[in-house]
């Protein structure tokens, strides 16, 4: 029986790995769209930043320096009921879009994680992993959330999902650990940028010596470990965090004076077999089609679009 372990969690998922973060409030609630079955869940961020946090200073008054909407014409501040959004098409025109009309262009999805289907999760390119954020069930719904988590590990797939967060649409894999379900963001492959416009060599060993090829491979042999994720800490941050100690203890610190300073989600988990089994004849009633056949349609509905 083979086990998803793509992504392993630290011992206490609570407090990351090497840093004293607590867990956030949730950024998102939601649900997972599992064929028929809705599975409510917050979403909490998975990773923090642990690079040094700089801030902006007027060098002059040591006072603060923050970030202004500036008009790039005239060069003053636009109060933030002021600003639209607008989307450029042609020339200096552009088409305003309010925010009811953006969250009506996904009128269902906005609030779902729906699963589109499952795939191996090596076949997912590494490139294309972007941002992971953990999933917590909610509402009653920790008995639908272990039901999928473990046909998940058993099944050894990771979910393929859409997503809408702060009026983007993410494509994101769905991936079981052992205690957890974990949305990791995927880059779109269309966002990625194409190899052929960079200098590379051609492919194969013709340029590369067997000698060389058994002693390359021989220190690869040599180096090679099992993944210890705490072993690695960010060295730059560390560094800095020391020089910063070390001017306090001298007293070489400067003074700042201080500024002046709706989500649906269900309630009940109704007969999850019956659920299941109408999820599964729905499928199996839809006309089959090979995968030659599809493919071959997939061009004349984008057409048709």
């Amino acid at each position: 029986m083979a086990y998803v372990t793509t992504i392993p969690l630290p011992d206490d998922p609570a407090r990351g790995l090497n840093h004293g973060w607590g867990m956030p409030r949730p950024i998102w609630k939601g649900a997972i769209s599992f064929g028929l079955v809705h599975i409510p869940i917050g979403l909490y961020p998975a990773s923090s930043e642990s690079g040094v946090d700089f801030d902006w200073l007027d060098k002059r008054s040591m006072e603060p320096v923050g970030y202004k909407r500036i008009n790039k014409r005239t060069g003053k501040e636009v109060a933030k009921e002021n600003i639209v959004k607008g989307v450029k098409v042609e020339g200096d025109e552009y088409v305003l879009l309010t925010e009811d009309e953006i969250r009506a262009a996904y009128p269902r999805t906005t609030q779902t994680i729906a699963i589109e289907s499952f795939v191996k999760a090596g076949d997912i390119p590494l490139l294309l992993f972007d941002r992971p954020y953990y999933l917590e069930p909610q509402a009653r719904g920790e008995k639908v959330y272990v039901l999928l988590r473990e046909a998940m590990l058993v099944a050894d797939v990771v979910g393929i999902a859409r997503v809408v967060m702060h009026t983007k649409e993410y494509l994101s894999a769905l991936i079981p650990s052992e205690s957890a379900l974990i949305l990791h963001t995927l880059r779109w492959a269309a966002d990625l940028r194409n190899t052929k416009e960079l200098k590379l060599p051609s492919k194969g060993r013709r340029a590369v010596r067997d000698s060389d090829l058994k002693m390359a491979r021989q220190l690869i042999v040599d180096m090679t470990n099992e993944w210890q994720p705490h072993a690695y800490e960010d060295k730059f941050s560390r560094a800095i965090h020391a020089l910063v100690a070390r001017r306090m203890k001298a007293g070489t610190t400067e003074k700042i004076e201080p500024l002046e300073e709706g989500t649906p989600s269900t309630s009940n988990v109704i007969d999850l077999t019956a659920l299941l089994t109408r999820s599964l004849r729905g499928r199996s009633s839809a006309p089959a089609k090979s995968s030659r056949t599809a493919a071959r349609a997939a061009p004349r509905k984008a057409r048709g679009r």
